[in-house]
């Protein structure tokens, strides 16, 4: 006999999805607008202006020549988990120093975060890595496969970034809908996991004082 479902075919239909925000954060040119446009089943919010001269001083293009735009406030995306009655709402952040002071507003809420990297310029990773510790955000690293960048293990770039054992690193394509979308599911995962431990972790001290 099947296991017994309080919600019937039609109740679970009509009621509300599960909302679920993700930031896709990561140094300047990493793929982080690529990610979001590849996996949203809705046509992206994208932001992106021309590089211009104007900003030729602030804008670092080593090993990234080819790029001609940058985001300058946000993307955005949504994506829908079949079967879990949830939707995914997902913000790319801009990487670009000058426009960091957008971030506490773009991750307020987030319940994880993306940190795409680009190991032509792995360095760039470290102040989203820094800023998701400072806020204890659940966060993965996604290495993303450039076609002209070295190959590295996940260990090599764990040890590179500096990563505790608990932080998952995963090579992925931004441009492949599987790749961005493992990504993404690792990344809820992990949340899933973080909030069962803490949870734990706060049950036998309420016991204690019962």
């Amino acid at each position: 006999m099947p296991a017994y479902d309080a919600w019937s075919d039609s109740e679970r239909s009509h009621a509300a999805p599960t909302v679920l925000k993700v930031v896709i954060a990561g140094g300047f040119g990493v793929g982080k607008t690529t990610l979001v446009g590849t996996v949203s089943e809705i046509r992206p919010l994208i932001t992106e202006e021309s590089l211009t001269i104007a900003g030729q001083d602030t804008d670092d293009l080593t090993g990234i020549g080819a790029k001609t735009t940058t985001t300058v406030a946000m993307d955005f995306g949504k994506i829908s988990l079949e079967g879990l009655n949830t939707e995914v709402f997902l913000f790319g952040t801009p990487g670009q120093e000058r426009f960091w002071f957008t971030w506490d507003d773009l991750c307020h809420g987030a319940v994880g975060a993306v940190v795409l990297a680009d190991t032509r310029r792995l360095t760039d990773s470290f102040a989203a890595i820094g800023y998701f510790e400072r806020r204890r955000t659940p966060f993965v690293v996604a290495v993303n496969q450039f076609d002209d960048a070295l190959r590295y293990s996940t260990d090599e770039v764990s040890d590179a970034l500096r990563l505790p054992e608990s932080v998952p690193v995963l090579i992925c394509d931004a441009r492949n809908y599987a790749s961005a979308l493992d990504v993404l599911i690792c990344l809820i995962e992990l949340r899933i996991e973080t909030q069962v431990s803490r949870t734990h972790a706060i049950t036998p001290s309420l016991g204690a004082h019962a």
